[in-house]
């Protein structure tokens, strides 16, 4: 008998941007002083953030990302936030607000979006997997600095994956872990007709189409989720919905959950708050849209899951 588990090929998943993490998290073995000990630690790789920026080294031949806590010396690093994301190969990787301001950073040195490295191809998958990682829980932890129930100033545990607002100090003992925001991200399939539902938002660039998206609301599925937004936002009645790929999207904490929807009905009723233009293409269009040809409608870049979902139904036969 075959193996359920039986496939060819790379995880969907493990085709998009920021997927390539490898740290390994031990986070069921983290002392008390797990952070003390990283950063007293010579080969210690330290990512320093400004504003939910990663710092980039570019006085060498490559961008650097990951470097000695002693680059960070003049840019007012906050050690009392930083967080140990993990080990690479037995060396702690550590990420650190810094509280330099982004305009006058020294000669070499600039401060780039999460977004931006992948769209430049700037660092490696798996180095841009821990800045996705590490921009996630920088951004959690100066977000949680107070206790959601009584105000109490909360305090880091675990390396920086816990924070918890003591009782020792007139705190409620509230236990606080990481944030991570479920969003369905979906591609409506009309397989009568071979085409694919695809929309634009206002911000968008002029020309541009994606994939439908909203994010996971309390007590739902996430495929009645894929069912709720894709009807809500095109009037589009979905049945089936199979699960494809995920991905992190630290901007600034979200998990993006890709499906494929099977459209039970094709007229579009579209949501003008949501979208402003909404409709079916072919799969000879959506060919068109990935070449990314001047002139002509497009879609998300390379990297995105968007774009995931629209490359692998286009390259099914």
């Amino acid at each position: 008998m075959a193996s359920f588990f039986d496939g060819t090929g790379a995880e969907p998943s493990a085709r998009v941007a920021f997927a390539g993490n490898r740290l390994q998290r031990l986070s069921e073995k983290r002392p008390a002083d797990c952070v003390e000990q990283a950063l007293s630690a010579p080969d210690t790789r330290v990512f320093g953030f400004i504003g939910g920026k990663l710092l980039l080294d570019n006085r060498q031949n490559e961008p650097q990302a990951g470097l000695s806590l002693s680059a960070f010396e003049a840019l007012s690093p906050d050690r009392s936030n930083a967080i140990l994301l993990g080990f690479d190969k037995g060396v702690a990787q550590v990420a650190m607000p810094l509280k330099a301001d982004v305009e006058t950073l020294p000669e070499g040195l600039e401060a780039l979006a999460p977004r931006g490295l992948y769209l430049k191809h700037l660092l490696p998958d798996e180095t841009v997997g821990i800045v996705a990682q590490g921009a996630a829980m920088v951004n959690w932890t100066l977000s949680s600095q107070f206790c959601g129930v009584c105000g109490g100033r909360t305090v880091s545990e675990a390396g920086g994956y816990r924070r918890r607002c003591p009782e020792t100090e007139g705190g409620c003992g509230t236990t606080l872990f990481p944030r991570t925001d479920p969003v369905v991200i979906m591609l409506a399939i009309d397989e009568a007709e071979d085409r694919c539902l695809l929309g634009r938002s206002p911000h968008f660039p002029p020309g541009f189409y994606s994939c439908l998206a909203g994010f996971l609301e309390p007590g739902e599925t996430m495929e009645d989720a894929v069912r709720r937004e894709t009807h809500e936002e095109a009037g589009i009645s979905i049945g089936q919905v199979r699960y494809h790929a995920s991905q992190p999207w630290p901007m600034p904490h979200t998990m993006m959950v890709g499906f494929y929807a099977q459209a039970l009905s094709t007229d579009i009723a579209m949501d003008g708050d949501e979208l402003e233009d909404c409709r079916w293409f072919t799969r000879q269009e959506a060919v068109r849209l990935l070449e990314r040809i001047e002139g002509e409608l497009t879609t998300a870049p390379d990297g995105t899951i968007a774009n995931r979902l629209l490359r692998d139904w286009v390259a099914r036969s």
